[in-house]
């Protein structure tokens, strides 16, 4: 082989590097721990510590004892896993949870008749209140641009738009809710005074 075609490899990293062995050796050749003899360990078992009683403790806490499990005990199938139920004397600790209900806003309408509106409607749905954007009389290039505009701010927020009508969509926030009535308003084309 050419000393160029050489030289090209080893500086690739493809071929023998002649420095790597000058420096370092043949790896294996020589093992200055191959004769040793290793001592044993100085392993010393930890000592058990009594288990506390219940008096040294504050509350419900107590002391499990630690007993090695036997192989029975691993066959029965309860993983290892051990329940212990709680002792409260408390009645309180039993109460129900607490879910609060998805509001029900009025949504506010906006029509928009540029595309610099369309931070009204983003600010208004951010303040998780639901979104009449009307686009009756929006030419179709901006109507376009307003939708996937409007699409992309309720994914990215969690939130849902539907079309109610032609050119009318709806965009609800992620928890907010629309009533029945005021969705028949929107439907049957009546979408109030609210218009900007």
């Amino acid at each position: 082989m050419s000393n160029w075609m050489k030289n090209t490899k080893t500086w690739l990293g493809l071929g023998n590097d002649p420095y790597y062995e000058d420096e370092y050796g043949d790896p294996g050749s020589e093992d200055e721990y191959e004769d040793a003899e290793y001592e044993e360990d100085d392993f010393v078992e930890p000592e058990r510590q009594p288990a506390r009683s219940s008096s040294q403790g504050r509350g419900a806490v107590r002391a499990v004892p630690n007993q090695p499990r036997t192989k029975e005990d691993w066959e029965e199938g309860d993983g290892g896993v051990r329940v212990i139920t709680s002792t409260s004397a408390d009645p309180s600790s039993n109460r129900g949870v607490v879910r609060p209900l998805p509001s029900s806003a009025k949504p506010q309408i906006v029509s928009p008749t540029g595309f610099n509106d369309v931070q009204q409607v983003a600010d208004t749905f951010k303040r998780d209140q639901p979104v009449i954007m009307n686009l009756q009389g929006v030419d179709k290039e901006l109507s376009r641009r307003l939708i996937d505009f409007a699409s992309g701010l309720c994914y990215g927020l969690e939130g849902d738009m539907e079309r109610v009508s032609d050119q009318i969509f709806l965009l609800t926030p992620h928890g907010a809710e629309v009533s029945d009535d005021e969705r028949r308003r929107m439907r049957d084309g009546d979408l109030g005074s609210g218009d900007r």
